[in-house]
């Protein structure tokens, strides 16, 4: 690779962190044929679309086939729940699969003395996403592990309040709820708006909430049910000037769109890396703000000699090496396909079918159509439907799957559409869409 940008990761070329990734074994993880070709088919067609601006690729299709291309989904399901979890391209499942086999000869010794150490390559690949010093980045298994690390191991005594939303994800309150329980602290909800006209509105209602007893805040960076973008940076400054602790939850922020740590002001930060950075299932990542290390309890304990260590955060027994390494893979892809632009051809997607949507008699949104506000993921209702039984409809009869969103305070449908969807996937969602919104479901 001869170009050199600062999106380039780790500013080296990809044979050579290729190269330092297979260390030790005399071979490069990607050095055969097949995977090698995967990743120069995203390079060319990255080549052709850099004239553009990030927007302008966005509506590029002859780029995004390209794209497309990089993943093995199936067509016969249009696959527009990509929140929960999302499929890799080849690219990192080839890259998991020879991991995995390099690490059942002499297992042992090649995952532990030869494989796991590369982990180090990842952890400062991933402290460079997001902008941070690599020793205070752990890789762990995902966000709930992430989170429920912080929410169990931060030191709070009875009387103490914690606070977050009632559209937090479902485990952090369950987590916090068995603090509640446990030990006599109070969990403060509050309530935010859906599709608010300014994001001021939510950082409003975190300032009225707060008082002396507040210790600690959650926020979601993106709201899983609604796709909610949160004023992160606005909550946490306030939070800050009043001496409270701040955890986000950016389990579908990162990598989806395009921010770094110093643009949060958080003091602790938790996701899951196969959700929109597509790496392998069970992979996540955890910020600790590098002085508050020491202060944090590991979830599985650590000898006291790790204390100010990163890693003691990683102590959970025996694990794969092969996920962790082929998180490598999945950053070279990101990279290879710009984060603005992807965070833009995202946005296209969910722009894409929202906007005719958006007209149709009987169909509403609880997602903001201001782009400062969503991105990839977009919620919708029709008037007189039950999300459920509308959910079970598209895929019965039209193998599209999509994601039922059933709240006390609001119901809708989640549409999450990734990089390798097709807008003729997406046309064919919104036409049944709008044959339901004029006819209603048919009856069984």
């Amino acid at each position: 690779m001869q170009r050199r940008s600062k999106e380039n990761f780790l500013d080296v070329d990809r044979r050579r962190f290729l190269g330092s990734v297979g260390k030790g074994l005399g071979l490069m993880a990607m050095s055969s044929a097949v995977v090698g070709s995967l990743f120069e088919n995203v390079e060319a067609a990255t080549k052709a679309v850099e004239h553009l601006s990030p927007v302008e690729a966005a509506a590029d299709e002859d780029f995004w086939a390209a794209i497309q291309q990089s993943f093995s989904v199936t067509r016969g399901i249009v696959n527009l729940n990509n929140g929960g979890v999302s499929p890799s391209p080849r690219i990192v499942t080839e890259a998991f699969v020879r991991y995995t086999w390099q690490q059942e000869d002499a297992t042992a010794y090649t995952m532990w003395q030869l494989l796991e150490p590369q982990s180090e390559t990842v952890r400062t690949g991933l402290a460079e996403m997001f902008g941070c010093d690599r020793e205070e980045i752990a890789i762990t298994r995902n966000a709930s592990e992430s989170l429920e690390i912080l929410l169990m191991g931060l030191d709070l005594k009875a009387g103490d309040e914690i606070l977050t939303t009632t559209q937090d994800y479902p485990r952090m309150l369950t987590t916090l709820r068995q603090r509640e329980l446990r030990e006599g602290l109070k969990l403060k909800l509050i309530k935010v708006p859906v599709a608010p006209a300014s994001a001021d509105e939510i950082a409003k209602a975190y300032e009225q909430a707060m008082t002396p007893r507040t210790k600690l805040i959650l926020i979601s960076h993106m709201i899983n049910l609604t796709g909610q973008i949160t004023p992160v940076r606005k909550v946490c400054e306030m939070a800050r000037a009043r001496g409270v602790e701040t955890i986000v939850d950016g389990a579908h922020s990162f990598a989806q769109f395009d921010f770094k740590r110093d643009d949060l002001g958080c003091d602790y930060f938790g996701t899951s890396l196969h959700k929109w950075l597509y790496a392998p299932k069970g992979t996540g990542m955890l910020y600790v703000r590098k002085e508050k290390i020491p202060k944090v309890w590991a979830l599985m304990a650590s000898e006291d000699k790790n204390r100010a260590d990163i890693r003691k955060f990683e102590e959970i027994g025996t694990h794969s090496a092969a996920m962790r390494l082929a998180i490598g893979e999945a950053i070279l892809f990101h990279h290879a396909i710009g984060a603005k632009r992807k965070e833009e051809r995202l946005r296209y997607l969910s722009r894409y079918w929202m906007n005719r949507l958006r007209e149709v008699p009987k169909v509403g949104f609880n997602t903001s159509f201001d782009p400062a506000q969503s991105c990839a993921i977009g919620n919708f209702k029709i008037e007189g439907v039950d999300p459920r039984e509308l959910g079970s409809y598209l895929m019965a009869r039209h193998k599209i799957f999509t994601t039922p969103i059933v709240h006390e305070e609001f119901t809708g449908i989640r549409i999450t559409p990734n990089v390798y969807t097709t807008l003729w996937e997406l046309d064919r969602f919104c036409s049944v869409v709008e044959d339901v919104a004029k006819k209603g479901l048919p009856k069984a």
